[in-house]
């Protein structure tokens, strides 16, 4: 009976695969990963979360991921893996003043992408997609101390060396992304003075943030490797008018709307101007 409702259920998806190839791009599913602009909760396995699970804002919070489903000229179709907290790479959750990080952590965005993925495969092959882009929101590499997964007294401010390391590795995820015919969509990070990253630190008790110097080094080289090596990737500066919340370093929810719609606008200029 389940090998009958299966075959049945393929012969569905196959019927629509069709009509789906048709629709605007701007009108499939969008993909979100990243960290805490992208998604405001913090993951738990298995019953363990880094920070206990708690969200941003403590739930009084709008991600970039849900206004997505908010944007009225958008269909509300989002897959959000994002992980607020998330770098690029997997890693344990280091508290503050800890001698050692974990169990709890992070998926990298190499895994988010494949999770997002595998929501929207299709039939038979499950090698194509409903979906054509994917929104990869900037990470908390080099942001912070208990961004290494290594103790906080241990970190240290990330050198020029490792600032490309982080670069090469969201460089690596948008290649997968296009090799599976998918668009990545990159933010630019927030302009240093619209932060207060000595707020952020105070409030969670963190050993250090990166200094401005250090953080406008990490924005340009990141959307300038960008766009000199994923030319058929989008850039974006969605944050251009960012509010923090009250929290120094995450949008507030005027923010969070403007930002999904200049997502939306350069969609639908991707489609011609159809809305």
């Amino acid at each position: 009976m389940r090998i009958k409702k299966w075959v049945a259920l393929s012969l569905v998806c196959l019927s629509l695969s069709p009509a789906l190839a048709k629709d605007r791009a701007s009108r499939l599913p969008l993909l979100v990963i990243g960290g805490s602009y992208a998604e405001g909760k913090t993951p738990f396995d298995n019953g363990l979360a880094p920070l206990g699970g708690v969200s941003v804002g403590f739930g009084s919070y709008l991600s970039l991921g849900q206004a997505l489903t908010r944007t009225d000229d958008l269909p509300g179709f989002v897959i959000d893996e994002g992980q607020a907290g998330a770098g690029t790479f997997a890693r344990p959750w280091c508290a503050p003043g800890a001698t050692s990080c974990g169990p709890a952590g992070w998926a990298g965005y190499d895994t988010q992408l494949q999770r997002a993925l595998a929501r929207v495969a299709m039939p038979p092959t499950f090698m194509q997609y409903n979906a054509a882009y994917v929104v990869i929101t900037s990470s908390n590499d080099c942001l912070h101390a208990d961004a290494f997964g290594v103790p906080q007294a241990q970190a240290q401010p990330c050198t020029p060396a490792q600032m490309n390391q982080t670069v090469d590795r969201m460089i690596a995820v948008g290649r997968q992304a296009l090799a599976a015919g998918i668009t990545p969509v990159y933010d630019v990070l927030p302009r240093y003075e619209r932060l207060d990253l000595p707020l952020f630190r105070s409030l969670f008790g963190l050993a250090w943030v990166i200094g401005e110097s250090d953080y406008n080094q990490l924005r340009d080289l990141s959307a300038g490797r960008i766009r000199a090596e994923l030319p058929q990737a989008v850039v974006l500066d969605i944050w251009r008018d960012f509010v923090h919340l009250g929290d120094g370093i995450h949008p507030n929810p005027d923010t969070a709307r403007k930002a999904a719609r200049v997502i939306a606008n350069e969609l639908h200029r991707r489609d011609g101007g159809a809305h």
